[in-house]
């Protein structure tokens, strides 16, 4: 029988366990960024953000947060990993202005006696005494049961045994690990019910990892048995294969379930890419709910369904997460996939030249280019011969590179009705090339804006003939404006995103 709740709690744990990801350690600003936009912008019920006696620079960075949630009254809702160490773990939670220790036990009998070497009962005096102390310094406490879901399996009476004797010690959160995610959505569920049947007054959390793919369907299962509390990362941060999503957690728990969740979900997408940022760990485009791609149509009989009644649409709106609905341009793409497009483009094209743009845009697919909305104005503009973006035209380039020499470009290039030859030199063939350019265009009184980033991408599997798309992105006047150029050669791809900037700066002027 299921045992449903109203509401259930997140607690993220991305600075905490997330930080366990190979290769990822936050700095003290920006553990304190990602902290104040969980708490105040996502609004997660509670944050996990360091282990205890890590480093001076992370008692550093708690306590800098610790002391901005005190002001704003969420401090109680800040937690911190701690050991059965007696004073030590306590005195530093305490000395960074913290209120709650996140207390690590051995919740299996295997652990308890081959890592302490002690029994169950040597084990939790120790417990005991650091858990008085704690309380005796105000804190607030937690107690986690480390590979609870092993020890529930091998020695479920150790498990009993433990919680009963932790009863009355004014523990706020038994919480539950499958410390190497290797339990299924059905054993979660049968575990947990026992644990909730058997300790009805206790609050019961989960905590569960992602080793065989099913972090996400445990959580729901974790729910269904009657537990209250969920732990999560952003962007399943964790270690091995990560933890639970809390993008996907809090979804599946309202759209499944009918529980309710106290997070803003239109704030998912904009913690999932600043933590993606500060980690350094990208999300594949097809990760649900905040990968790139997850909210476009690529196939044309979808768009096409969607244009006739939104037969392809699901609960998974993206303006749920402020996001919007997209409609891939390439091989696949039909009549509608284009209509979508030129619809929010506002551009109006007879059946003939939207039938003419389609066999290029298939034929571009085929050639495995990427096709964006970006480009089309430049693909149409090329196909129906019009000139509106189409102001300046590289007719010839030569680029010379080599070992510890500066590089250098000769360009013959088309400005109007004009066309110019020269030269530039430069830290590389794309940089030469911007010198030259700017040489030409410094007679149009043309401000060239500033890069902000650059991409170069094959398609996956391609070999070293592979087409190379480029994705430049630029700054100008405040306003970022994408290009993108593919061709075989790197720097030519990086020079046809380049030549695309100037004609729609050139178009929008």
């Amino acid at each position: 029988m299921t045992k449903q709740v109203l509401t259930v709690e997140l607690m993220d744990t991305t600075l905490r366990d997330g930080e366990q990801t190979q290769g990822v350690s936050f700095s003290p600003a920006e553990k304190v960024s990602i902290a104040k936009a969980l708490l105040q912008k996502l609004k997660v019920d509670r944050i996990e953000v360091a282990s205890a006696r890590v480093s001076e620079g992370e008692k550093h960075a708690v306590a800098q947060l610790n002391e901005w949630a005190t002001k704003e009254g969420l401090v109680e809702r800040i937690e911190v990993l701690g050991f059965v160490d007696h004073t030590r773990s306590v005195d530093w939670i305490v000395e960074a202005g913290g209120k709650v220790l996140n207390l690590l036990t051995k919740g299996s009998l295997k652990h308890c006696k081959e890592q302490l070497k002690k029994t169950l009962d040597e084990h939790l005096t120790e417990v005991k005494q650091t858990i008085e102390y704690a309380q005796l310094q105000g804190l607030n406490v937690n107690v986690y049961l480390e590979d609870w879901s092993n020890g529930y399996k091998d020695s479920p009476e150790y498990v009993y045994d433990m919680v009963s004797k932790l009863q009355g010690l004014g523990i706020n959160h038994f919480m539950l690990p499958d410390t190497l995610g290797v339990m299924s959505p059905q054993e979660v569920f049968d575990s947990l019910s026992d644990m909730t049947a058997r300790f009805p007054d206790n609050k019961f959390d989960f905590h569960g990892h992602n080793d065989y793919g099913l972090a996400t369907a445990n959580a729901m299962y974790a729910v269904k048995a009657g537990v209250s509390s969920i732990h999560c990362t952003m962007n399943c941060l964790g270690e091995r294969a990560g933890n639970a999503s809390l993008a996907e957690v809090a979804v599946v728990l309202q759209d499944k379930l009918n529980i309710a969740v106290n997070i803003d979900e239109k704030e998912i997408h904009t913690l999932s890419q600043l933590v993606e940022s500060f980690s350094g760990k990208r999300c594949a485009d097809n990760t649900p709910i905040v990968g790139a791609d997850v909210f476009t149509q690529t196939s044309g009989i979808h768009a096409d369904g969607d244009k006739k009644g939104g037969l392809y649409m699901s609960a998974l709106t993206p303006e749920r997460f402020a996001r919007c609905r997209s409609y891939a341009l390439g091989k696949m793409s039909g009549k509608a996939s284009l209509a979508k497009n030129l619809e929010a483009m506002d551009i109006d094209l007879d059946s003939s030249q939207q039938q003419k743009l389609l066999q290029r845009i298939v034929r571009l697919g085929d050639q495995k280019a990427t096709i964006s909305a970006d480009d089309l104005p430049f693909i149409i503009a090329d196909l129906l011969e019009r000139n509106e973006y189409n102001y300046v035209e590289l007719l010839n380039c030569s680029i010379n590179s080599g070992l510890e020499l500066e590089s250098t470009v000769s360009i013959r290039v088309r400005v109007n009705e004009q066309t110019y030859k020269t030269s530039g030199s430069g830290n590389g063939g794309f940089d030469a090339f911007i010198s030259a350019m700017k040489k030409v265009l410094d007679k149009e009184q043309f401000i060239f804006p500033e890069l902000i980033d650059y991409q170069l991408r094959i398609p996956p599997g391609g070999k070293t003939n592979a087409l190379t798309e480029c994705t430049v992105t630029w700054l100008d006047d405040g306003e970022q404006i994408t290009t993108r150029g593919v061709n075989a050669n790197q720097v030519l791809a990086g020079i046809g995103a380049t030549i695309r900037m100037i004609n729609l700066k050139m178009h929008t002027k």
